[in-house]
């Protein structure tokens, strides 16, 4: 690769090609062996292709003969599928009180099944700082409920990991199983 101070980033073609000998592969793959890189660039020319240099760091230097414009449509092409069919996986949030009623759970649990059929994680967030229940009854409280969450995930999804310990909130992130 050449740096981009004014010059076009890529491998080095034809008449860039400073090697004397090279060893040259045809446009369909066969290897045509070592030769001078004058006579390879004449057998490029003849056949209306470039001559590109493959591997600048082997010895002798290995170079195709190939139609270099189509060659980089086809990598550009091939990278935009590529990026097209590659899903991003996004955390959802999902907020819970400590001592949140058996059928609120329910409605917030069918938020998090939908978010696990779309392919997404979750991360279910339970406010514990200045909550006087949460204080008053124990900090067992918060444990206990995501115990029951993981219960109701069944086998729709995994608990990937637990929030680390602090004052204000505690969470789980759940991973959709495959």
């Amino acid at each position: 690769m050449q740096n981009n101070k004014g010059r076009d980033l890529g491998p080095r073609m034809n008449e860039k090609i400073f090697a004397k000998s090279v060893q040259v592969i045809s446009q369909d793959g066969q290897n045509l062996g070592t030769m001078d890189t004058a006579d390879a660039l004449n057998m490029a020319m003849d056949a209306g292709l470039d001559l590109v240099e493959i591997n600048a760091n082997a010895t002798p230097v290995l170079v195709k003969i190939m139609d270099y414009g189509k060659f980089k449509y086809d990598q550009k092409k091939r990278a935009n599928e590529a990026r097209k069919k590659q899903k991003t996986i996004e955390l959802k949030e999902v907020w819970v009180k400590p001592f949140i009623e058996e059928n609120d759970l329910n409605i917030k649990m069918k938020k998090v099944f939908e978010f696990l059929a779309e392919g997404n994680k979750v991360k279910i967030a339970v406010m514990t700082h200045g909550n006087k229940k949460v204080l008053a009854r124990g900090r067992d409280a918060v444990p206990q409920l995501f115990e029951h969450i993981v219960e109701l995930l069944g086998d729709k999804g995994s608990l990937e990991s637990k929030s680390k310990p602090d004052d204000r909130t505690k969470s789980i992130i759940i991973a959709p199983t495959k």
